[in-house]
């Protein structure tokens, strides 16, 4: 896989299968990387940054794809909270503060992405009647 990734490539320009290759490549090594990273934290991370997760190994494989898919995040939450660089108290203020902000930009955003929609809209082929379809007959 990750072998075949270095002799795919030629001097040039590359080919169609040449990318679609490189990103199958590229999809194999994120999802190797995401399962091991999955079996490390599911089986040692885990119990030791959540208290209520000790013992608990029944909803763990219910997670497993989210954990091989999020990765980057899931190793990096597992280093602040092992380093104890976790503020609990300030963790949900971010988010807080930018509500307003979304909220303000969705209302204006929403009903102009609708307006857009029916404005560059297609009309129906004007040399063209609509048919009825029955189903059994032929």
């Amino acid at each position: 896989m990750i072998l075949a990734f270095q002799s795919r490539f030629r001097p040039g320009r590359p080919n169609n299968m040449q990318i679609a290759a490189t990103i199958i490549d590229l999809a194999w090594a994120w999802g190797i990387t995401g399962a091991v990273t999955a079996a490390a934290f599911l089986t040692i991370g885990m119990g030791r940054i959540d208290e209520d997760a000790r013992g608990a190994w029944i909803f763990r494989p219910l997670i497993a794809p989210g954990v091989m898919l999020l990765w980057p995040l899931v190793l990096w939450r597992w280093w602040v909270l092992e380093t104890g660089r976790d503020d609990w108290q300030l963790r949900h203020a971010p988010p807080r503060r930018v509500h307003g902000r979304l909220w303000l930009a969705f209302a204006i955003l929403v009903p102009l992405i609708f307006a857009t929609a029916l404005a560059v809209r297609q009309d129906w082929p004007a040399g063209i009647e609509p048919q009825r379809l029955d189903g059994g007959q032929g």
